[in-house]
């Protein structure tokens, strides 16, 4: 029996992919163990028991970038949590480590080391992370979920998805997905997203541009996340606001074009299921999202606009003029499908299973 310990968390970019090779892992070997190591604050904390996985926990331990009293005390606590980390892959004779990045990273990589255990990383974004750079010296399994990704050893896998993602038909799926949302199958449908928290410039422009966006011919299904004050529903026909989707599978299958943040599990899931997109990026940050989209936008499949331009005339002089040019609209949604892949989740694991099969020397 093989046991897995999944490391990383904090935000949904490390936990989602987490959770699909998870989930991948028990479906293929139900006999397996597979652990999870992530922190109590994070979105591991509620998300990986809500799936049924064991969460182990260690503190959170982020990286000091200016020199203060906390920089003096974090060679200590690195040290401390490395030997938890080695504790766990001892006490739970575990075979391999797979990370994802965030906080726990880099005590996991730095302890799979110290154990002398194979090590895999996942990086999802375009500009990998502290944690996967550094791990990335320890190991030659670096999956990446882009091509052009800075790091080193770094292997195209893509990003793994949850299942219900990877199997969609959209075609057929649409038939329940616009009953379920009261959509009007004869229209169109312009998908809105900020993700899970939401975002307010995306939210506020949408909801001061409603109309001119309905008169272009188009149904809007605005998801405004559960983190963000609420969009104030106008009940227009053809605009369906709602808080949360936890069927965000039939919200995919329902959407004609999006316009959405490009987080990597966003930008992987439309261009996987060619769906062209309007990407407005996060503008906080180290400017990964802007990096996510390039390969979208370079193939034609999508278009990027910046946050701070993201406004009513924008949308006005922009939007309402390209929802009238349905060719155009096909036309990037096949260039979408040239892009994206459904399989990061199997090619992952194939990447896993590599590392377990070979007894290669630890990088130093």
């Amino acid at each position: 029996m093989t046991t897995y310990l999944l490391a990383g968390g904090g935000t949904a970019g490390h936990v989602n992919p987490l959770l699909a090779v998870a989930e991948r892992i028990r479906v293929r070997e139900p006999e397996a163990e597979v652990l999870v190591l992530g922190t109590e604050e994070g979105l591991e904390a509620r998300l990986v028991p809500e799936r049924g996985f064991e969460l182990l926990t260690i503190a959170k331990l982020p990286f000091p970038r200016r020199p203060n009293r906390a920089a003096l005390k974090f060679p200590a606590r690195l040290r401390a949590t490395i030997d938890e980390v080695v504790e766990i892959i001892t006490e739970r004779q575990v075979d391999v480590v797979i990370g994802f990045g965030g906080y726990v990273a880099a005590p996991a990589y730095l302890g799979a080391r110290k154990a002398k255990i194979p090590l895999v990383i996942h990086e999802a974004n375009s500009r990998p992370g502290i944690a996967n750079r550094l791990g990335s010296f320890f190991t030659p399994f670096v999956g990446t979920a882009f091509d052009r990704t800075p790091i080193r050893g770094g292997v195209v896998v893509g990003m793994p998805l949850r299942a219900e993602i990877e199997t969609l038909d959209r075609f057929a799926a649409r038939t329940e997905a616009d009953p379920f949302f009261g959509l009007d199958p004869q229209k169109p449908t312009l998908l809105v997203t900020g993700g899970s928290s939401g975002a307010k410039r995306i939210n506020d422009t949408i909801a001061a541009s409603i109309t001119r966006i309905l008169g272009a011919g188009w149904q809007v299904l605005h998801i405004t996340g559960e983190y963000r004050d609420a969009v104030e529903d106008p009940q227009l026909p053809g605009y369906v606001v709602v808080k949360y989707c936890d069927r965000m599978e039939l919200a995919l299958a329902a959407a004609d074009l999006a316009i959405a943040r490009a987080g990597t599990s966003t930008v992987a899931e439309l261009t996987g299921l060619g769906i062209p997109a309007i990407y407005v990026p996060y503008p906080v940050g180290n400017g990964e999202q802007k990096y996510n989209a390039r390969t979208a936008v370079d193939a034609g499949a999508a278009i990027l606009v910046a946050d701070s331009q993201f406004v009513p005339q924008w949308v006005s002089s922009e939007l309402v003029p390209m929802l009238r040019k349905r060719a155009l609209i096909a036309d990037m949604a096949a260039r979408a499908s040239t892009v994206g892949s459904l399989d990061g989740t199997d090619r992952m694991l194939e990447l896993v299973d590599l590392a377990l099969s070979r007894d290669l020397p630890l990088t130093s």
